[in-house]
């Protein structure tokens, strides 16, 4: 035999092989447990879409890092400025998009979500043919995976005091005109008497141990307020109750679509 030609008769290889098919097999069970597999059981499905951009000037400075082992980051797909897609991990696996984040009660939002990144600085508007790719990703994926309208969301929510993707910018109305994310147009219905804007916030999905970074989140996302202290007394007050009408437009139309 060619010495090219692996052989299990070398013992090196056939302690690599065997403890190969020892790691493929079914897990030791724990002291005390009987292990009885099922085969009733399926892949997970994620249940939420969080949008990210990336900061970087090109995609593939930002492919370069995201495919990088050493930085330990990645999101499932990408969007190109030229509206190209890539897809990096699959659906079904967890990409280490969303960091340290929170979402409706789920603490580790990298397990019940799906990260797109989109090819962007985070200071310059978002072109409409990266915006139109992104519209026919989100249909394909929403449709595979039964992901709720109200479950499409930005980095900045998740994270909020932490991150400010996918920025101002963004064209929220865009993507709930289409059935991703929620959307109230003004006017506004009136808040009652007595509402609470801190259960609201987390009737929503956002943390209700950051109340106030949780709704400078809010309000960058639905009202593209940016935090502008140059705003007078008067103004900020009338941004105050617009932001509580607002909210309370949220919940009502979150409760209305249920879990469509």
């Amino acid at each position: 035999m060619s010495s090219y030609c692996f052989s299990l008769r070398t013992p090196s290889l056939a302690i690599v092989m065997a403890a190969l098919l020892a790691a493929c097999a079914a897990p030791a069970p724990q002291t005390g447990i009987e292990w009885r597999p099922s085969p009733n059981f399926d892949a997970r499905r994620p249940n939420l879409v969080v949008i990210h951009h990336t900061t970087d000037e090109t995609a593939e400075e930002a492919l370069g890092t995201l495919t990088n082992p050493e930085r330990k980051v990645s999101s499932h797909y990408l969007v190109g400025r030229d509206g190209k897609v890539f897809q990096l991990v699959d659906e079904k696996d967890r990409a280490w998009h969303a960091g340290l984040s929170w979402w409706n009660g789920q603490s580790d939002v990298n397990s019940a979500s799906i990260g797109i990144e989109l090819d962007n600085t985070g200071s310059e508007p978002f072109p409409d043919v990266q915006i139109d790719a992104l519209l026919v990703l989100l249909a394909e994926i929403k449709e595979r995976n039964g992901i709720p309208t109200a479950n499409f969301v930005g980095h900045s929510d998740v994270a909020p005091g932490r991150k400010v993707d996918p920025s101002d910018f963004f064209p929220w109305v865009a993507l709930a005109a289409h059935g991703f994310g929620l959307w109230c147009a003004p006017p506004y219905p009136l808040a009652p008497d007595g509402f609470d804007s801190g259960l609201a916030l987390a009737a929503l999905g956002y943390n209700p141990s950051l109340p106030e970074a949780s709704e400078r989140a809010f309000r960058l996302h639905y009202m593209h307020d940016v935090g502008d202290q140059s705003l007078s007394e008067a103004d900020d007050i009338q941004m105050a109750i617009a932001a509580r009408d607002l909210l309370f437009c949220l919940v009502q139309q979150k409760a209305t679509l249920g879990s469509d």
